[in-house]
């Protein structure tokens, strides 16, 4: 199948999830993954209509923007993990930082805003499954409340709300639990009604599992295999 029909049937798969929820399907964005796709693959997606694209690496998408200066209307999130060294590098090419997962990240974001004269919208990521190996601020971590904390005195980002990737299992029902408990955090958090903090958008569910995070109150799904396919393993 095609890029285009890809699209359409993930779109498809969304109505269908938030419709079981008692959710519009308006109420869930899809974010295409287009992480180690070239440039050819993210314009044949956007010409078919989709405009919200994730990246995971800096350079990777540095080294693409060039050949997609020209797609005025896409929006384009790093996804992946950010290392300080490389914030200012991301405020200038992204229109969104989804993988906040530490105060001094989101300083080093802030004053690279500042100086670009702009405000970037952020999501903190949080890990759910406790895993050693992924990134993400743990749920039984300060560092959570110090960036809360913080939060107001960062002008130059706008925090939206939080992101996850939960442990992965063949069986996606299995992924429910995480999800929930991200919800439950967001609410917790939008309870406080902290200044500075929208905390509107619930970044979460993948291609596998994208369906359950929509029951559970995802509002932004990120889907690349079931849009642009099996990458190629390096």
């Amino acid at each position: 199948m095609s890029i285009a029909n890809n699209i359409a049937e993930v779109r498809e798969r969304i109505a269908a999830a938030a419709n079981r929820a008692g959710r519009r399907p308006e109420q869930v964005a899809l974010m295409a993954v287009s992480k180690t796709f070239p440039a050819q693959a993210i314009r044949e997606a956007y010409d078919s209509g989709q405009q919200l694209f994730g990246e995971n690496r800096v350079q990777e998408f540095a080294e693409k923007a060039g050949a997609l200066g020209d797609l005025v209307s896409a929006e384009w999130h790093l996804i992946g993990h950010l290392q300080s060294n490389k914030a200012a590098k991301a405020a200038e090419l992204f229109g969104a930082v989804d993988s906040v997962d530490s105060l001094r990240l989101a300083e080093r974001l802030n004053a690279a805003a500042e100086k670009a004269n702009k405000r970037l919208p952020v999501l903190i990521e949080i890990k759910v499954g406790g895993e050693a190996a992924k990134s993400g601020i743990a749920l039984d971590s300060d560092e959570l409340e110090r960036l809360l904390t913080a939060a107001p005195r960062l002008e130059g980002l706008e925090f939206r709300g939080l992101m996850t990737i939960p442990p992965f299992t063949e069986d996606p029902q299995q992924a429910r639990p995480y999800f929930r408990k991200l919800r439950e955090l967001r609410d917790q958090i939008a309870a406080r009604h902290l200044p500075s903090l929208r905390f509107d958008v619930l970044s979460m569910g993948m291609s596998h599992d994208f369906e359950i995070a929509i029951e559970e109150g995802s509002t932004c799904v990120r889907v690349g295999t079931a849009i642009f396919g099996e990458r190629t393993k390096p």
